[in-house]
């Protein structure tokens, strides 16, 4: 008999039977406590439970849990660095004065994090564009475009890493 099993943070985690009825969004904020993803339209328009699922980012509250199995999601909390510090990432949103209240930044960095993996080195307008998904109310996209720029001499000086497809 399978195991029905995905990673979450880089840590295995078995999927029971009973929750391949919820959506990824509400696993992981009920069942695993990671409120890091955000509960904000509920229909995939506006981005706040954006996670990383195998480095491509997706909305957690469309995504299915059939759809998670054998996979890799990467949540903000899985973000932090193993000694417990921002991500070079999250600490230019910091700098940037990308972050009011907060409740669109966990889906702003992940998405931000899966174009920089990828293209470490990106235009404004390629960092707008990837951005268009995600929505805020309070900070205003410019900092929060200043704050990917910023981050990018970390991601350049990281060998790269292509997204799998």
């Amino acid at each position: 008999m399978k195991i029905d099993q995905t990673t979450v943070n880089d840590k295995k985690i078995r999927i029971r039977k009973s929750d391949l009825g919820l959506t990824l969004l509400v696993w992981l904020r009920e069942v695993l406590d990671l409120t890091g993803v955000k509960n904000g339209c509920g229909i995939g328009a506006c981005g706040s439970c954006t996670v990383l699922l195998d480095k491509r980012p997706v909305r957690a509250c469309i995504t299915t849990m059939d759809r998670v199995i054998d996979r890799e999601i990467l949540t903000i909390e899985g973000l932090t660095l193993s000694d417990g510090s921002l991500h070079p990432l999250q600490q230019a949103f910091i700098d940037a004065g990308a972050i009011q209240c907060g409740f669109c930044t966990p889906g702003m960095v992940l998405t931000a994090h899966a174009l920089l993996l990828n293209n470490p080195n990106p235009s404004r307008e390629e960092i707008r564009k990837v951005l268009t998904g995600n929505l805020c109310r309070c900070t205003g996209y410019q900092q929060i475009i200043d704050a990917v720029e910023r981050a990018t001499g970390y991601y350049q000086a990281k060998p790269k890493r292509v997204m799998k497809r």
